[in-house]
């Protein structure tokens, strides 16, 4: 019996996924059609869930390399509720810049996942968090603790709430604008203007749902405001700091990708390729070694402040620079140094 002719007892598993196909959808295999919806998903962990017949569509089981046409249910089933063990304490080190009875301050290293989810249900910062402090509020989302969220790939600052009251508190501080949020960023092309504001809804794709797009005029997502400034000039790519004004999904990742300059080595929005410079093998090679050393987008959470709950002191952090956009950032440095010294 070939894969595709397995029929699945739907009652010994759980949905983790279902979508229907559009009606324009071109053929497309069901494993890329999987990677354009579930976040943090890898190609290699939805081959192996079609291999283990957890791929469905139109209610029987799939591989791989079926093509996903109009109007086809696909689903992921697994045969675990979604939500089973995802809230499980670990003892996962957490570097702690302040803690009170109030709020933690982390500084969250780059490739952790901030809550559980889909193909992360282990090693997040919420895992470790509820082990380190117990009966942690949750939010509107059930998520312990969280007040604001960056993302997997990028490092920095976040703090946590540790009461109710202080969720309330600091909520309505992410609500009012009133907390301060810089991050320092390396973006494709040498922008022209020293400063500048970018403004422009920002809502989910309407052809990729796990990329956010910009809307200009409006008609879609919700308003949203970046300011920043140049740091540094690399030639082709741009050392900038970024103000936070508000604080949407993916905005800073998208609104640079919308005025032309997408963050260095950010896959999802298309900077893991060589958009500035020369045509050169020797070019070339030196933007891989690049991404070899910075293996994820350029983007670090550098400062976070907020009013105290309790005090009302106003109290800033700052976090370095993480090595590896040192490393990258001292590369590009040298680079430019190097072409101005040839001419």
């Amino acid at each position: 019996m070939s894969v595709e002719e397995i029929e699945i007892e739907q009652e010994e598993f759980y949905e983790h996924f279902n979508c229907i196909a559009k009606q324009g959808q071109e053929p497309l295999r069901v494993d890329k059609f999987l990677m354009n919806f579930i976040e943090n998903a890898t190609r290699n962990k939805i081959q192996q869930a079609a291999k283990a017949g957890n791929i469905l569509v139109n209610d029987v089981a799939v591989k791989s390399n079926y093509k996903v046409k109009p109007n086809d249910v696909v689903r992921v089933v697994l045969s675990h509720p979604p939500h089973e063990n995802l809230l499980v304490a670990e003892d996962i080190p957490l570097e702690i810049l302040f803690e009170d009875d109030q709020v933690i301050v982390v500084n969250k290293p780059a490739g952790m996942v901030v809550h559980p989810g889909h193909g992360n249900y282990s090693g997040t910062l919420v895992n470790g968090l509820i082990h380190h402090i117990e009966n942690l509020p949750t939010n509107s989302n059930e998520r312990p603790g969280l007040v604001h969220r960056i993302d997997k790939d990028t490092s920095g600052l976040l703090v946590v709430a540790k009461t109710e009251f202080a969720m309330a508190h600091l909520s309505k501080q992410f609500y009012d604008r009133t907390t301060e949020r810089l991050y320092y960023a390396i973006v494709w092309g040498n922008i022209e203007e020293d400063e500048g504001t970018i403004e422009g809804n920002i809502g989910r794709s309407l052809k990729n749902r796990l990329q956010m797009s910009v809307f200009p005029e409006g008609d879609f997502g919700k308003h949203a405001v970046t300011h920043y400034k140049v740091i540094e000039r690399f030639s082709y790519v741009t050392l900038v700091q970024c103000k936070l004004e508000t604080g949407r999904t993916h905005q800073i990742r998208a609104h640079f990708k919308h005025i032309g300059h997408t963050l260095f080595n950010d896959e999802r929005y298309g900077g893991d390729t060589a958009l500035k410079g020369t045509t050169f093998t020797k070019y070339k090679q030196f933007v891989d070694n690049c991404f070899k050393v910075l293996p994820r987008q350029a983007l670090h959470a550098k400062t976070l402040g907020f009013e105290h709950p309790i005090t009302k002191e106003f109290l800033r952090f700052n976090s370095e620079i993480p090595q590896d956009m040192v490393d990258c950032i001292e590369k590009w440095r040298t680079y430019t140094v190097n072409q101005k010294e040839e001419f």
